[in-house]
């Protein structure tokens, strides 16, 4: 019995290596939360990529059947990835590749965390927490990669400012040049993530410009140089001098004691920070190593002037009370700075304040804000306990998590949340026939003479169609149909878009204009409800499913 005890005890007491569990448990999640379905932009990129392998980057448009329409390619080279992989191992590689990057950016999320706030249990939590924000922006898409870049970017940076060693500078320089290459909407979003970090360098140096009086020591020291025969003068100056150096002393010792305990902000000059702008400096110059031409200058530039950013939904401002991600983490930072001791450093504050502008501004950056905001929310928890917790609370914490019920137990519930996320995927499908038209692109690449067809489809399964072999009216390259793109300056194709699919407009206004010959729509949409409930004679309907419709347009130019 006793050694029935003794054994149990043992069990009890085993430390298990922490890390390595979280490590395994993130990766499964990360798995369980990657869609098996396709988004619309999936198929647009691997046939792009397949021109681009075939024909290199002419810079112009071919999977419309719009003439002569310039397009920018702004991820040609995950283009040309994503349709490598699909080449050898179709649908199912790319599937398991996102997996792969999904499982990548978990473990980054960690690892980043762990490095930079030294604590594991804590960067664990938020790291799920991070995951169960991001589920809804993993998928097959260039955005996937640059998550995992902009994490080890912060990692960089602070390493770079920490200990200043020539490969941090060169990881950074390499990294800005890979995402000019993959990504260029997001490649100013490098440059974003310094400037915190400049920006309390700039302000620590003007505080003690200001504070130290820089300035008149400067001014007195060129009065004493300049009045060297003046031996009266001279004296007078020289008193003024020594007064204002011993209240400067005085100033900076106070000064030090408060920087000790400050209040809120921690406010830290670290000159390293002056090389840091110089790499940044440098890395602007990475975005002419790419064959796009200016468009890694130019392009963020043409999308905030074009209209596609206020009528596409991922580009809309935030409506916090529908978000409850948002409001979650608003409320959990506001909640720590007003009402508990916890301090924050001022490049920290900076960027957790820039992220809730840009998220209330465009909801598709409260994924940089979760992010990002990751290794900013972990630092303040860390102070949180250590301001509130007797003794080293953390490290109990730590070695508690680390003994194996608690590592059994957790494990337990992690493979039953990541269950339950995967559970309803179990049965879907690479490509979703409701949200596709499949079939329909069955029947019209067997029956209608493309070269003589010009379909009006909607924005949503354009890129499908395209994938498909199939011109289209317009797909989710939105900025491609905008006159800052295209180099059509008479045509707003993606503003005609809007106007018909919205009714703002009469269909045959449009359609007449573009001569369209076929229309697909789907089943539910208003243009489909008017055309069926008004029996317009214009349109022939060729072929129905459950979902989609296709009509031929009897009056079109032939």
């Amino acid at each position: 019995m006793i050694k029935i005890k003794e054994t149990i005890k043992k069990i009890i007491n085993t430390k298990v290596n922490f890390t390595i569990i979280a490590i395994i448990l993130i990766a499964i999640f990360c798995i369980c939360i990657t869609p098996v379905t396709f988004q619309n932009d999936t198929y647009y990129t691997i046939k792009i990529g397949e021109f681009i392998k075939n024909n290199g980057i002419d810079m112009m448009d071919h999977f419309s059947w719009h003439e002569n329409l310039s397009y920018t390619y702004p991820h040609w080279l995950y283009d040309l990835c994503t349709y490598l992989i699909y080449a050898f191992a179709g649908f199912r590689g790319i599937y398991i590749v996102t997996c792969i990057l999904s499982v990548i950016l978990g473990i980054s999320i960690f690892l980043v965390n762990i490095k930079l706030t030294k604590n594991k249990s804590i960067s664990f939590l938020i790291t799920l927490g991070t995951l169960h924000v991001l589920q809804a922006y993993i998928t097959a898409r260039a955005q996937l990669v640059t998550f995992i870049l902009f994490i080890w970017e912060i990692y960089l940076i602070e390493k770079f400012i920490q200990d200043k060693k020539i490969w941090y500078a060169l990881a950074l320089i390499a990294m800005s040049l890979l995402i000019a290459n993959m990504h260029i909407a997001t490649w100013p979003f490098f440059f974003v993530l310094a400037l915190p970090y400049i920006a309390e360098y700039i302000i620590a140096v003007l505080a003690d410009i200001i504070i130290y009086k820089k300035i008149n020591i400067f001014i007195l020291k060129t009065k004493i140089r300049r009045s060297k025969n003046k031996l009266e003068k001279v004296e007078k100056l020289k008193a003024q001098l020594e007064s204002l150096e011993v209240k400067i002393s005085k100033i900076k010792i106070k000064r030090e004691e408060d920087n000790r305990n400050p209040y809120k902000l921690i406010i830290k000059r670290n000159d390293n920070v002056k090389w840091l702008i110089l790499i940044m400096v440098i890395c602007l110059l990475t975005g002419l190593l790419t064959p796009l031409g200016d468009s890694p200058y130019t392009y963020l530039y043409k999308t905030m002037q074009g209209n596609t950013t206020k009528n596409i939904s991922e580009h809309l401002p935030m409506t916090i009370i529908k978000s409850t991600e948002t409001m979650s983490i608003l409320i959990i930072v506001l909640a720590i700075l007003i009402f508990t001791k916890t301090k924050i450093r001022l490049s920290d504050f900076i960027m957790i304040t820039g992220l809730c502008y840009l998220t209330l501004s465009t909801r598709r950056q409260l994924s940089m804000l979760a992010l990002i905001g990751s290794v900013i929310f972990t630092r303040l928890i860390i102070d949180l306990i250590n301001k509130y917790v007797e003794g080293d609370g953390l490290k109990v914490v730590e070695e508690a998590i680390n003994s194996i019920i608690v590592i059994i137990s957790l494990s337990a519930l992690m493979l039953l949340i990541s269950y339950n996320k995967i559970k309803p995927k179990l049965d879907d499908e690479y490509v979703s026939t409701k949200s596709y038209p499949v079939a329909a692109c069955d029947y019209i690449l067997e029956n209608i003479d493309l070269e003589n067809a010009r379909f009006f489809n909607e924005y949503n399964y354009g890129s499908y169609m395209l994938f498909r072999g199939i011109p289209v009216f317009i797909d989710s390259r939105a900025d491609l149909y905008t006159p800052e793109f295209s180099g059509n300056k008479d045509e707003d194709i993606f503003t005609d878009f809007m106007d018909v699919s919205g009714l703002s407009k009469f269909y045959e206004e449009i359609f007449e204009k573009y001569n369209i010959t076929h229309v697909i729509l789907g089943k539910k949409t208003k243009m489909n409800n008017i055309i069926e409930k008004t029996k317009d004679e214009n349109y022939k309907e060729l072929y129905s499913d459950d979902d989609f419709v296709v009509y031929e347009r009897l009056n079109a130019n032939k």
